[in-house]
C-alpha cells in the first residue's frame, strides 16, 4: 500500500468506559490550570493555549475521528495538511517549517533525513517507546526475522544523534519515526468467480485470466508486486527487489509488457475506489489490492480475499516525525499527540479497520476480546466483526485473511522502498503504461 491511495476517513467509534482515566485527568487538570509535568514526563501543554498542530500527511491517515478524539482528550487541536505521497516528501525536504507534525513511509527516510530537516525523536520522552513491535526495532516478529529486501523499518529506525543526518546501525535513544500504520499486502481476488484455489503471486500473469487482471499504477510499488510475480514464475531470483540493476529492472519491465500487450491487464490502477469498483464489478478477478479496499468490496455483500501466497507478503509502514524547527510548547505539544497515540484508543481504531497498531498492548486493551481474538490472534470471529462506524466486515465464524499477526508480518518477503536506480526505474515503468 502507498499512503498516496485516496480513500474517505472511517468516523469515530464510539468511545471506550474507560477514558475516564489518565487522559481525562490530563484534560481536567489543563483547564483548571494545574502543571502535570510528572505524568508525561514533560510539561503538559494547557488547553486554553489553544494550541493547533499541523500535521502533514496524505490523505487515508488523515483521521477525522483521530484528530477529535485527541482533542476531546488533550485541548490540542490538529490541522491537517493533506498532499500526496511524493509531495509529503518534497515539503519535508524543501520546507520544514510547514508543519508540526509529519506523517510519512519510511522509504522516504532515505531523502529526508539527510537534509537534517527531522530531529531526533528522544524515546526518553515517549512513554511507550520501549513497547513498540519488535518488527520495527529488531526486523523479528515472534522471535523470528523476517525478510528485509527493501526499506525494512529496522533498517532506518535510529539516529545517532539528536540531530543526525545518518542511520544508526543499532537502536539509540533517538528514533527518526514512530510507528503509525503498517501492513503486508498481497493479491486481492474473487473466489466466486475463480473457483479454484490461489497459492502464488505467479498467478496474476496466468492467462487465464486474460482480460481479468490489474496491476497498481504506482511505480516504486507496482514494480515490486512485479517482481514478487517474476520470482515466482522462476524468471529470476533478485538480490533485493527493493533495489534492483538496471538490469533486473529491464526484465521486470519486459515481463510487464509482454503480459500487456497480451491483452493480461483490464486496468493499471492508481486510486483506492478505483480497485474497490473493479473487484466489486467483476471486471477484474485477481489484483494488485489493498486491505482496506478488500474490506471496502466485502461491506458490499461481495466475497473479496486478501489471499495468502506462498511466496510471502510485500509490507510498507508510516510513522509520526518532528521537523528540526519545532520547538517549546509546540515540541511539547507534538510530543503529548506521540504519546496519545500509542497510548491505546488510536491503536485499537486503526487494528479496527486491518491495519496493525505500533503498541500491541495499549491497543489490545481498548479492543474487546473477540475483537483482538479476530483480528491479531487469527480466530473465528464469536461475533460479528465491525468497522468503527458499524459496518459488519466479517461474520461470526469467519477468520481473518492470513491468519494472526504472528503468521502475516512473519511472511514478509520485501518492504516498499525508493530504489537507487529510481529515476531509471520510473522511466521504465512509463513505458509500460504507454505499451
Amino acid at each position: 500500500m502507498s499512503q498516496s491511495e485516496s480513500t474517505t476517513a472511517t468516523p469515530v467509534a464510539d468511545a471506550s468506559p474507560a477514558e475516564t482515566s489518565r487522559r481525562g485527568f490530563l484534560k481536567t487538570a489543563a483547564q483548571a490550570g494545574v502543571a502535570v509535568a510528572g505524568i508525561t514526563g514533560f510539561p503538559y501543554v494547557h488547553a486554553s493555549e489553544k494550541i493547533t498542530l499541523r500535521y502533514l500527511g496524505t490523505a487515508v491517515n488523515q483521521d477525522k475521528a483521530i484528530a477529535e478524539k485527541f482533542e476531546a482528550d488533550t485541548g490540542i487541536k490538529i490541522q491537517y495538511i493533506p498532499v500526496t505521497t511524493d509531495d509529503v516528501t518534497k515539503r519535508a525536504v524543501t520546507a520544514p517549517n510547514s508543519f508540526d507534525l509529519i506523517d510519512t513511509e519510511y522509504f522516504s527516510l532515505k531523502k529526508i533525513i539527510p537534509t537534517g530537516n527531522l530531529m531526533g525523536i528522544d524515546s526518553q520522552r515517549v512513554k511507550n517507546a520501549g513497547k513498540i513491535t519488535s518488527l520495527f526495532t529488531q526486523g523479528v516478529v515472534a522471535g523470528k526475522k523476517v525478510g528485509d529486501q527493501g526499506t525494512a523499518p529496522r533498517k532506518v529506525m535510529y539516529l545517532e544523534a539528536p540531530n543526525g543526518k545518518t542511520f544508526a546501525k543499532d537502536a539509540t535513544r533517538f528514533m527518526t519515526l514512530i510507528p503509525t500504520t503498517y501492513n503486508a499486502d498481497t493479491l486481492g481476488i474473487r473466489p466466486d468467480l475463480i473457483k479454484r484455489p490461489i497459492t502464488s503471486w505467479a498467478e496474476l500473469l496466468n492467462p487465464q485470466f486474460k482480460g481479468k487482471a490489474a496491476i497498481l499504477n504506482i511505480p516504486s510499488i507496482g514494480i515490486m508486486d512485479a517482481a514478487m510475480v517474476v520470482e515466482a514464475m522462476g524468471l529470476h531470483k533478485y538480490r533485493d527487489k527493493g533495489n534492483m540493476t538496471r538490469q533486473e529492472i529491464d526484465l521486470t519491465i519486459k515481463t510487464l509488457i509482454d503480459a500487456k500487450k497480451a491483452g493480461q491487464f483490464r486496468a493499471l490502477w492508481k486510486d483506492f475506489n478505483e480497485s474497490v469498483n473493479l473487484m466489486a464489478s467483476g471486471e477484474v478477478v485477481i489484483q494488485s489490492m489493498w486491505s482496506p479496499a478488500v474490506t471496502a468490496v466485502r461491506t458490499k455483500g461481495i466475497d473479496c480475499v486478501f489471499q495468502p501466497l506462498k511466496e510471502g507478503y510485500r509490507a510498507w509502514a508510516a510513522g509520526f516525525g518532528l521537523p528540526r524547527t519545532l520547538s517549546g510548547k509546540r515540541l511539547d505539544a507534538a510530543y503529548e499527540f506521540i504519546n496519545w497515540f500509542l497510548d491505546g484508543w488510536a491503536g485499537a481504531y486503526l487494528n479496527r479497520q486491518g491495519y496493525y497498531s505500533a503498541v500491541l498492548d495499549t491497543a489490545k486493551a481498548k479492543m474487546e476480546a473477540y475483537e483482538w481474538a479476530y483480528w491479531m490472534e487469527g480466530k473465528p470471529a464469536a461475533k460479528d466483526i465491525k468497522s468503527p462506524h458499524g459496518d459488519v466486515l466479517a461474520k461470526a465464524g469467519s477468520v481473518r485473511d492470513g491468519g494472526s499477526y504472528e503468521q502475516r508480518m512473519g511472511a514478509i518477503a520485501c518492504w516498499n522502498s525508493v530504489m537507487d536506480e529510481n529515476a531509471y526505474m520510473v522511466q521504465k515503468w512509463n513505458e509500460f503504461v504507454a505499451a
